[in-house]
């Protein structure tokens, strides 16, 4: 058995205050200065910074924005002076995808490194499009081991990425005629790739810093060419270079250590795959497209090339780019799954998914919809302190959302924001053991297309109500 794959994560705390979602109310006119007050007593210690100001005068004031919202000191303070309320600039955060909830989950999570629990049970969506909408099996989730998925069991996150033979030939005289498979093995089933809109200057450090990720992950992060200049050699293996869209090749030679290249679709990129193969046949080659009604066709028409590695980027919110709202990429891979299962073609292919992957959940959930790898993209950049806080524009100094950026994410430290990115994918890593192991799976590989495992919601109001729908 391999050794089990552990992701050292560590502390880091953010760069900036964060927005909280609760905060505070205190009418401190009526307080009667109990010598047991609540706020000494609050388990998180929020307080400390808020009442600063009462011990020193020349402190600045400094709002709760800290809370976790257990509603102790609400429910304590024997003048009935606290209550608690929602911070609107922590409603103000992100957009209809990317909710303030999954923003400060994955804050979180950066920051520890660790599952984040409440303690007050789930308080998120049971229903609602895209993922949401996908209910996983939890059947097994009563172990009758003692320690559990994190003592004595063993389950495995690798996934294999390259093109795999369908079938062994041997010679008459027993000898293995089929050529050795080059194979990539990632510890985890998420790939770094680029962030998903323009970055600011510094895009540079970024790219360094999900490389020094990939590396502790042991994984892969995706970094056009133009950025490979200062990755240090020993990262390379870890490093997909992106091609730019339009050119018919790489400019210039492809550093020694790279296994795996990502040609972007388009007119070019034929020429660009024949460059790559001539100049280092010993390459991995992968197409990056959009998903598509057509994906399956055109990805058995590059695979009749030597080309048997896709990723299928959606946009930030998981859907067909450029269609407005067009089908979520759950649907887009059942469809793709099926066509390229039909073909008796899909263990040849490997498929790496990205666009609206925003939580852990979402790996195992793409991957029960049929892709191989997932990779994680805008969560990256959340991870930094991101708020996506707006729409598209064209800014100078930061993320290209037509304002300067709050947090500078462009100008983080590499190794800071390197930590940052383990920790998330670190946190990742331990839910997708937790739902593997509540599934019964022992190895990530055998979910990929196992929509047995869970519940669509579609099908089953499908199933409930298609009389009633049909009359």
């Amino acid at each position: 058995m391999p050794e089990r794959h552990h992701i050292h994560t560590a502390p880091t705390a953010a760069r900036f205050a964060r927005t909280g979602k609760y905060a505070t109310v205190d009418w401190r006119e009526d307080c009667s200065r109990c010598t047991n007050c609540v706020k000494l007593r609050c388990t998180y210690g929020v307080y400390d910074a808020a009442t600063a100001h009462d011990r020193d005068p020349s402190a600045p004031r400094q709002p709760v924005f800290e809370c976790k919202g257990c509603m102790s000191c609400v429910q304590n303070c024997t003048k009935g002076l606290l209550s608690l309320s929602v911070n609107p600039e922590y409603l103000a955060m992100g957009d209809e995808y990317w909710r303030p909830e999954v923003i400060e989950t994955t804050w979180n999570q950066a920051e520890t490194g660790r599952i984040p629990v409440s303690g007050a049970g789930y308080r998120g969506r049971f229903s609602g499009p895209g993922f949401d909408s996908i209910w996983t099996d939890m059947s097994e989730i009563v172990r009758p081991t003692r320690d559990g998925i994190h003592g004595r069991e063993y389950i495995s996150t690798a996934v294999d990425i390259g093109p795999k033979p369908m079938r062994l030939e041997f010679a008459a005289d027993g000898q293995l005629l089929t050529p050795e498979a080059q194979l990539i093995v990632t510890q985890l089933p998420v790939l770094l790739d680029v962030p998903p809109w323009p970055m600011g200057p510094g895009t540079e450090l970024l790219s360094r810093a999900r490389a020094a990720a990939a590396v502790a992950l042991t994984t892969l992060a995706v970094v056009p060419m133009a950025e490979l200049g200062g990755i240090p050699d020993d990262h390379m293996p870890a490093v997909v270079p992106l091609l730019d869209k339009g050119t018919a090749g790489p400019d210039g030679d492809l550093p020694a250590g790279v296994r795996m290249v990502e040609v972007p679709i388009g007119s070019a990129a034929s020429d660009a795959i024949r460059a790559v193969q001539s100049r280092r046949p010993d390459v991995t080659l992968c197409v990056r497209m959009p998903p598509a009604e057509d994906s399956a066709a055109r990805m058995l028409e590059f695979s009749a090339a030597g080309v048997k590695v896709f990723h299928t980027c959606a946009d930030t919110h998981g859907r067909e780019p450029g269609t407005g709202r067009g089908r979520h990429i759950t649907d887009a891979m059942r469809d793709l799954h099926r066509q390229l299962v039909e073909a008796g073609r899909r263990d040849e292919i490997t498929v790496i998914v990205s666009g609206g992957v925003g939580l852990a959940e979402h790996v195992a959930k793409a991957i029960i919809c049929g892709a191989d790898v997932t990779a994680a993209s805008t969560s990256l950049l959340i991870a930094l302190g991101c708020k996506v806080c707006g729409g598209p524009g064209h800014g100078v100094n930061g993320c290209g959302w037509g304002r300067s950026c709050a947090v500078v994410i462009d100008e983080a430290a590499v190794d800071y924001a390197a930590q940052r990115m383990t920790n998330l994918m670190g946190a990742w890593h331990s839910q997708l053991i937790e739902v593997l192991g509540a599934m019964g799976i022992r190895e990530v590989r055998r979910l990929r297309g196992e929509t047995g495992r869970a519940i669509f919601r579609e099908d089953m109001e499908r199933e409930a109500f298609g009389d009633l729908i049909r009359k």
